[in-house]
């Protein structure tokens, strides 16, 4: 029994080395192509000018906006990833057992509770 459980771990390590060696393998052949002529390198104004989905840029590419942008992308992202975690709940609602309805209940309850609390905070008004 032992030994399954670390071969569980070794299947892990040899994900953890394969997630690691693609992209530095990828980087590193890249890098080798440009050092032997391979790649092209033809740097023009017009290739490294910011690109606007087609439009002349406005101003420089290092431009200042708000930072409210970023407080409604977390706040997204944070309901949206919590929303996704009630989908299997919901598929194996039928076959599970009464706990497992007080455990998805005390989950949403937090939810409510946290966006209750960025609503009175004021980071759902846009100003």
């Amino acid at each position: 029994m032992l030994e399954n459980y670390f071969r569980q771990y070794g299947l892990v390590a040899v994900f953890v080395a394969v997630a690691f060696a693609v992209p530095v393998g990828m980087l590193l052949a890249s890098w080798l192509t440009s050092r032997v002529g391979i790649r092209p390198s033809n740097p023009t104004p017009v290739k490294l000018d910011t690109y606007e989905c087609g439009m002349q840029p406005i101003g420089g590419a290092w431009s200042r906006f708000n930072f409210r942008y970023y407080m409604y992308a977390i706040l997204f992202v944070i309901f949206d990833v919590e929303v996704v975690f009630l989908y299997p709940w919901a598929v194996q609602f039928i076959e599970m057992e009464t706990f497992a309805l007080m455990e998805v209940l005390v989950f949403v309850f937090v939810l409510v509770v946290a966006w209750a609390y960025a609503w009175r905070k004021g980071d759902l008004e846009w100003r």
